[in-house]
């Protein structure tokens, strides 16, 4: 059976006894539609100064939950990704105080993006970043006492921000209350791995997900697994190769701010792009890899960003 979850049934934290806005059977498919991000505080064409004054309760307006029957404490909740549309248009931004770089970034910074043509959205007119959406957020209801801020993920899922839970691909998460009570929402219409500035093209978005309960397999606490249809890991990647900057030292998390700083000095230098633009692009078309963390005790991570963005 198919439902039509009402957009305007959202909420903004993770609570267990959050009531449900839709009850469905295994099997049965739901079409979702949510805001962005910012729950409508950020608008198209608007100032960088929206970011100085967020109201955070607003963030995060998630589709559900989604009691979905027969979903028991023990069990797995399949979710299979079958249709995303992002809504016309999106943001990137820079807020302070966020960000994997938030120390080198202080001011607040905004990109708006058309993404009318279902393709592409443009950074520069010889900058396109292919479109390939995607929840930030799906996830299901803990035990805990809540509520619990969207933000940081939890043993639930959540904001766990996987680009390649796209069309096709089916995510397999742990259930710790009746019903599962799963939500989504915090769309987005293109991310690189690591989504380093703390925003990727943030959108509203239309999307369509189909539930399963899978009963006698479990799921530890804080793991979530999926699964992506053949093909799926190079729609956009590998036509023109990448360039790649590498960090090595004892700390991975260092390690990683270190090789994005390395893939902003080069693209403020070759590619004329601002730092701050740089940055975001690094957000949304850059992947972060563990190079090894086998030969220690220094480890290695490397930015790669796909030279198939730049179209001269």
């Amino acid at each position: 059976m198919e439902h039509v979850l009402d957009k305007t049934k959202v909420h903004h934290k993770w609570d267990k006894n959050n009531p449900p806005a839709i009850v469905i059977e295994p099997g049965d498919t739901v079409h979702f539609e949510t805001e962005e991000v910012s729950g409508g505080q950020v608008t198209p064409g608007c100032s960088a100064d929206v970011f100085r004054h967020l109201n955070f309760d607003l963030l995060y307006p998630l589709a559900g939950p989604v009691y979905v029957n027969g979903a028991e404490p023990g069990d797995i909740l399949e979710v299979e990704i079958l249709h995303l549309r992002p809504l016309n248009w999106g943001w990137t931004g820079i807020i302070p105080g966020l960000g994997l770089l938030a120390e080198d970034f202080t001011e607040p910074y905004i990109r708006h993006f058309d993404l009318s043509n279902g393709y592409s959205a443009a950074l520069r007119e010889d900058i396109h970043i292919p479109l390939q959406p995607f929840c930030g957020v799906m996830g299901v209801a803990t035990d805990d006492e809540g509520p619990l801020d969207v933000l940081p993920p939890t043993k639930g899922g959540g904001n766990i921000d996987t680009r390649h839970l796209n069309v096709g691909a089916k995510l397999y998460l742990p259930v710790y209350v009746p019903g599962a009570l799963f939500s989504a929402g915090d769309c987005h219409a293109a991310q690189g791995d690591g989504e380093v500035c703390v925003t990727g093209i943030e959108c509203p978005m239309q999307f369509s997900l189909r539930f399963r309960v899978i009963k006698g397999r479990t799921l530890p606490p804080w793991r979530y697994q999926f699964l992506t249809p053949p093909g799926s890991l190079q729609p956009r990647y590998d036509a023109r190769g990448y360039f790649a900057t590498t960090a090595l030292g004892p700390d991975l998390m260092t390690n990683a701010k270190n090789a994005v700083r390395g893939l902003i000095d080069w693209l403020v230098a070759t590619k004329g792009l601002s730092r701050e633009d740089a940055y975001i692009l690094c957000s949304l078309a850059a992947d972060l890899k563990i190079s090894q963390i086998v030969d220690a005790p220094n480890w290695g991570v490397s930015a790669y960003l796909a030279l198939s963005v730049f179209t001269s």
